[in-house]
């Protein structure tokens, strides 16, 4: 019973840290900073009063929805499903050290100016690592909307039809596993070549626990990401960054906005994919996947169907790179 009591008290502790973590997306911090730019812009844009605006905000119809419930039901589970998986994560750590002493017997080490100092070495790695995540996370979350086998586990995230911070939460065992073993990957990988570049002049500059580019961008609203709320940072700035707006049209029903936005922060590798669409604070959008079903939030739904999703292609269907859009007419016709 010892074992069962430490996993509580770390499945505890992970839940926790969901909202105390600069870290997480959820953190209270940046819940606050988003609320309160979500509430300046609507007294802005909609003319909403102070209290008009915190209304339209928090409004029961989107935070209590089935769709939200299920966000909080999954961001429930998934903590000890996650702590179960994670002795099959990829360490950073050892893939660091692994790469260093292979570039180490294989490559002649870099004489690298002596006379940079560790804080420019610090912020190129940090700008480096923000790139480069932000980069593999646009991949595979285009590649989770092209073959069928990932997108049955990933379209449980687009089945939200209220959007909220939490909904970031609402993904598949499955998809987090594959996210954490991506960032793993590249952590992994870029550690090992600057430390074999840099030596021990490499260190992250971090703020408030995380990389400290991810933590700016995060206290200046990324949560309004996944919310009613379509800020937009017009044509010239959605060219680089990706907006709140944006975004949301990534989970819009209309057709013309599937496989659109994948970004995460940076909107160039959407430029370079040609999958970039301009947002507007005047859109008015519809979430979820067309002809979905109210049984689409039941958790029997969101952890077991992706499952027999990915047997049936496996089964009936030559593995391709296709569409979202064919992807989803073909998931409507197995419901």
């Amino acid at each position: 019973m010892e074992w069962l009591f430490e996993f509580l008290l770390s499945w505890l502790s992970e839940f926790r840290g969901l909202v105390s973590q600069g870290s997480k997306r959820v953190f209270l911090g940046y819940m606050l900073s988003a609320a309160i730019i979500a509430v300046v812009w609507l007294m802005w844009q909609r003319r909403l009063n102070f209290v008009a605006a915190l209304r339209w905000l928090f409004q029961g119809k989107i935070w209590w929805s089935n769709s939200s419930r299920s966000d909080y039901q999954m961001m429930f589970i998934n903590q000890p499903i996650m702590l179960l998986l994670s002795p099959l994560m990829l360490s950073k750590l050892a893939l660091a050290t692994a790469l260093f002493y292979t570039l180490n017997e294989w490559v002649s080490r870099p004489l690298w100016p002596a006379n940079i100092s560790t804080f420019w070495v610090s912020v190129i790695f940090t700008s480096c690592l923000f790139v480069v995540d932000d980069a593999s996370r646009y991949y595979l979350h285009r590649l989770m909307h092209r073959w069928p086998v990932l997108w049955s586990f990933h379209r449980v995230h687009h089945t939200a039809q209220s959007l909220t911070p939490f909904t970031v939460l609402r993904t598949h065992p499955i998809e987090g596993l594959l996210f954490g073993l991506r960032s793993a990957l590249v952590q992994g990988l870029l550690i090992g070549v600057f430390v074999f570049v840099f030596a021990d002049r490499v260190t992250l500059l971090s703020l408030l626990g995380a990389n400290a580019v991810t933590t700016v961008l995060n206290i200046l609203g990324s949560n309004l990401r996944h919310s009613p709320v379509p800020i937009s940072y017009g044509k010239t700035l959605e060219r680089w960054l990706i907006s709140p707006a944006q975004h949301q049209i990534h989970h819009s029903q209309a057709r013309q906005h599937w496989d659109k936005n994948f970004g995460a922060f940076i909107a160039l590798w959407d430029r370079m994919g040609n999958t970039l669409e301009y947002g507007s604070s005047k859109q008015k959008l519809i979430f979820g996947l067309s002809g979905q079903k109210s049984k689409e939030h039941q958790l029997s739904s969101l952890y077991w169907k992706p499952f027999k999703s990915c047997w049936s292609y496996c089964r009936g269907k030559k593995l391709d790179l296709v569409s979202t859009a064919n992807i989803t007419n073909v998931t409507s016709e197995q419901e």
